[in-house]
């Protein structure tokens, strides 16, 4: 199967992004590990799929595959790629776009200055939504993680994020606990981590290890998740600007209840086909 592609990043997190609509497009879990691969394949921490909608009230199917090849529910960064893509391909000539995910509905905005407005929904907080095994919902909770006792914040973008405060990003044990809480028996399906520092009521800094991906340069819900987990917890305010290793997102959360807005930048690569 000759595949065409196109390469884009959300602030280096990096995706291949794949027009389902103009070519028949059914990717085994093998070949998503191959075009995710940066040595054999492409190269990317996540695969975009573009669909035909199944629902009538949205223009689109957004799908997103981990570099594992596993099938994920949301993707923030790749939701903004998502939008470039199918008004630089000529699939929509809107600048409001509905579209359906495997966690809900989402609407992309695409702003006079390239940049990208996503309504990433409202977070789920009560644990069973996350899914996260706790008998009440909190602010904080303690988790045993090989010998350590941290203390995480919880919450569902559309996929579910562990969020921990720290002094200081740079030194953060990321690449230690990330693992550890990724596959913690308290998270049924997972878990994306979050390492947040914050700068001030209305800064933070954050590095995220990513389930089925490990760490990326960017993670936009993940960026969403700690803005409210920060607000929660008491520490944020409603407009927050989030500093990831690969540049910064703009989050807006109004509270409990309220959508999530996650505004920043989409990029085009370069364009390719592959033989799979």
């Amino acid at each position: 199967m000759l595949l065409t592609f196109t390469k884009m990043h959300g602030l280096g997190n990096d995706f291949v992004v794949i027009d389902g609509v103009r070519q028949s497009v059914a990717l085994t879990p093998e070949q998503l590990r191959h075009l995710a691969d940066r040595r054999r394949g492409v190269g990317c921490d996540q695969i975009l799929l573009v669909e035909k909608p199944q629902n009538a009230d949205v223009d689109f199917r957004y799908r997103i595959f981990n570099a594992d090849g596993g099938e994920v529910e949301q993707c923030g960064n790749g939701a903004r790629c998502f939008a470039r893509f199918v008004v630089e391909q000529g699939l929509t000539a809107k600048t409001r776009i509905p579209v359906e995910t495997a966690s809900g509905r989402l609407e992309l905005v695409l702003l006079d200055d390239g940049q990208v407005t996503v309504n990433m929904g409202v977070p789920r907080l009560a644990p069973a939504e996350i899914p996260f095994d706790a008998p009440t919902q909190a602010e904080r909770y303690a988790l045993q993680a090989d010998g350590h006792m941290v203390q995480i914040g919880a919450a569902s973008m559309g996929n579910p994020h562990a969020v921990l405060v720290v002094s200081d990003v740079a030194t953060a044990p990321v690449n230690e606990l990330g693992p550890i809480i990724e596959s913690h028996a308290r998270f049924p399906r997972r878990v994306n981590v979050g390492f947040m520092q914050v700068v001030a009521r209305d800064h933070i800094r954050l590095r995220v290890y990513e389930r089925g991906a490990g760490e990326t340069l960017a993670c936009g819900s993940g960026a969403c998740a700690a803005a409210v987990i920060g607000q929660i917890q008491g520490l944020l305010d409603t407009d927050v600007r989030v500093s990831l290793p690969g540049g910064d997102l703009v989050i807006s959360w109004a509270g409990v209840g309220q959508p999530v807005f996650m505004t920043g930048p989409a990029t085009r690569v370069f364009e390719g086909q592959i033989q799979l």
